[in-house]
């Protein structure tokens, strides 16, 4: 006779609320997701057989397409073969893992680096190995899904503060600091959906007045903010007093993997201790080649005039979407009198559903970009994330803000109004 608690663990597959909305995105035709890329990230890309402008590619620097990059994918590939079958811990360090951990910590201002098999990895296994029970970890509640799930499996405790608030940030220090163990305080550099950027000197004073340790992660910042381009901390002059940063290969470096840079002894910790690093597959060495290849060419005056221009691109259609009346982030300022922008230009649309419906009248206008929706976003702030490259011509930048303008007009008409720049 079977023996049922009479509880499927299966239900919540078919009670889920996300599944029910996608499933009813799909069968209207507006479904922003998985939707088939058929050529690489360029300016103008195939995707279900059309030629759509591409603001939805973090390919900053436009190295995906790169030859150098190619061919350091290729000439990796027929050195080691299509995969490592094993970690890095036991079978799966090469001499190329070795040059890109050097070149990185060098490029980082570090003792060290450590190379993962993907971004996720490197914030899961960093934070779920420095910090554990009885210790508190502080995190903007805009961070990376990666960071928080670090912050989870550590089974620290965990304490958020409001987006880019210092103020509510000493308030979460106080209250970490009556917690009774260490503290590590968690921040994006840019942040991924409102493309804004942290108060870094602030956020590094306070956690020097009450003994925190910081972590930046530079994913979207890495080739592209800092006079050298290694992110958001150089940008600020705080690289000495950031413990960890963190960056990933998917986005400027033009492949796929992350890693983290600190001092030696750190960076040793985790090699031995990250279960994420030593029972994981080392990356195949394809992708190791190419951001080793890609790094190359950030750290060379090519990569200088890459990033500048990249953010020029940022400029033009930040301040093109927000002319046309849309509601964009605004340049972060970043001393005194200057400010700047990043290549994440963020369209705040509000509404759940009218973010979808934008979206589609967009991809129909020959325009891809990405739609965040809760709770990737807070309720009612649904948007549109575009992103430019630094190979965005402006001629192609300028013909999609003639759509926006255009669909912008017609969706309102339909729809009533957007909400309006500030």
């Amino acid at each position: 006779m079977a023996i049922s608690s009479g509880v499927d663990v299966f239900a919540k597959v078919r009670e889920s609320e996300r599944v029910a909305q996608a499933q009813a995105a799909r069968e209207v035709g507006v479904l922003p997701y998985f939707r088939e890329v058929q050529g690489p990230a360029r300016p103008i890309v195939e995707m279900e057989g059309q030629a759509r402008i591409m603001l939805g590619s973090n390919n900053y620097l436009g190295l995906t397409g790169d030859p150098r990059v190619i061919a350091g994918a290729r000439d990796a590939l027929e050195r080691y073969g299509t995969g490592l079958t094993g970690s890095r811990f036991l079978n799966g360090t090469t001499a190329l893992h070795l040059e890109l951990e050097q070149e990185l910590a060098d490029w980082m201002g570090t003792e060290a680096a450590i190379v993962f098999t993907t971004g996720h990895q490197a914030n899961l296994a960093t934070i779920g190995t420095l910090v554990g029970p009885g210790e508190t970890i502080v995190v903007d509640k805009g961070d990376h899904a990666s960071l928080l799930d670090g912050a989870i499996q550590s089974r620290a405790k965990l304490r958020a503060f409001s987006h880019n608030r210092t103020d509510k940030l000493e308030q979460a220090l106080r209250k970490a600091t009556a917690d009774g163990g260490g503290i590590l305080v968690v921040v994006d550099g840019v942040f991924s959906m409102e493309g804004d950027i942290a108060p870094l000197r602030e956020i590094a004073a306070l956690c020097e007045r009450y003994g925190a340790r910081l972590m930046v992660d530079e994913a979207h910042a890495v080739g592209v903010l800092g006079a050298r381009g290694a992110g958001t901390c150089e940008l600020l002059g705080v690289e000495d007093r950031v413990d960890v940063r963190m960056g990933t290969f998917s986005k400027s470096l033009a492949s796929c993997g992350g890693f983290i840079a600190a001092d030696a002894d750190v960076i040793e910790f985790l090699r031995l201790e990250a279960r994420a690093f030593v029972f994981t597959a080392a990356g195949v060495p394809a992708a190791v080649g190419a951001a080793l290849a890609a790094l190359r060419v950030i750290r060379s005056d090519e990569g200088r005039e890459l990033m500048a221009a990249l953010l020029a691109n940022a400029q033009r259609l930040n301040r093109g979407l927000h002319d046309l009346g849309f509601a964009v982030v605004e340049p972060t300022p970043v001393g005194e009198g200057t400010a700047t922008l990043t290549p994440i230009v963020p369209v705040l649309v509000g509404e759940d559903w009218r973010c979808v419906l934008l979206w589609r009248a967009l991809y129909d206008a020959g325009i891809f970009t990405n739609v965040a929706v809760h709770p990737a976003v807070p309720l009612d702030g649904a948007l549109l994330r575009t992103s430019v490259m630094a190979t965005h011509d402006a001629a192609v930048l300028d013909r999609a803000l003639e759509i926006f303008a255009t669909v912008k007009r017609e969706f309102e008409a339909e729809h009533g109004p957007l909400p309006s720049a500030r």
